[in-house]
């Protein structure tokens, strides 16, 4: 079974209008859309696909101030939206966000999903990919914390880890968790403006089957620990 993988953003309570929600997410598909052709048009959900692709979203800020006023894309005081790419089942990606939410209990959250196999999937799961996509998401939400990494990875350091405090193959820092430390070589760190830094393990695709990838994220998630970098999303 080959390995999915997931890019994900993750930030505390912060209250946001809808019109500010508005002008991240467009932002957000914006610059996805020059890294993987299938990016450059997204839609709404609908009950089929069919009627999915009938709605459109542009990425302007319009597009998603609109979507936010209404009570369906209400969350707990916040908004929330999912997204897809238009592609056949098995090869579209998703987007879920949840911004906007000052609950104590829920981070607000942005996840890209590409699909787990197929044209698409051997585009995207490379080094410069995922740290592009990851880096597009830290600056569209500015969170605290983000990574991209093989799903069955997470899965199995889940298992002695909260979300927060575990290493992967591109991960995001904001400035308030402080500076990355030096790190051992494939390893390398990447300034993100003025907002955080990322951390990319491996420039080749890391997966949960090669020992030398996991022995890597245990050894720098170590590294990261000491440095106070890995702390729980809800503390």
């Amino acid at each position: 079974m080959s390995e999915g993988y997931y890019a994900g953003v993750y930030w505390p309570g912060r209250k946001e209008s809808a019109e500010a929600c508005a002008r991240r997410t467009t932002r957000l598909f914006q610059d996805l859309g020059p890294l993987e052709p299938t990016w450059e048009h997204w839609f709404a959900t609908g009950r089929t696909r069919e009627e999915a692709l009938e709605r459109p979203l542009a990425p302007q800020p319009a597009t998603f101030e609109q979507l936010f006023t209404t009570k369906k894309h209400h969350l707990l005081g916040g908004f929330t939206l999912t997204a897809w790419s238009g592609e056949s089942q098995g090869s579209a990606t998703g987007v879920i966000l949840k911004c906007g939410l000052t609950s104590a209990s829920v981070c607000n959250s942005c996840t890209l999903n590409p699909p787990r196999q197929g044209l698409i999937a051997q585009r995207v799961m490379n080094g410069t990919v995922m740290t592009r996509a990851l880096r597009a998401m830290a600056l569209a939400w500015e969170p605290d914390w983000g990574i991209a990494t093989s799903e069955l990875h997470r899965a199995e350091v889940l298992k002695a880890a909260e979300p927060g405090t575990f290493a992967g193959w591109v991960m995001y820092f904001s400035r308030s968790r402080g500076a990355v430390p030096p790190l051992p070589a494939p390893a390398r760190i990447e300034p993100v403006e003025d907002k955080g830094t990322l951390v990319i393990l491996t420039p080749e695709c890391f997966t949960a089957s090669n020992p030398e990838h996991v022995a890597l994220a245990a050894h720098v998630q170590a590294i990261l620990g000491e440095a106070g970098l890995l702390r729980p999303l809800h503390e």
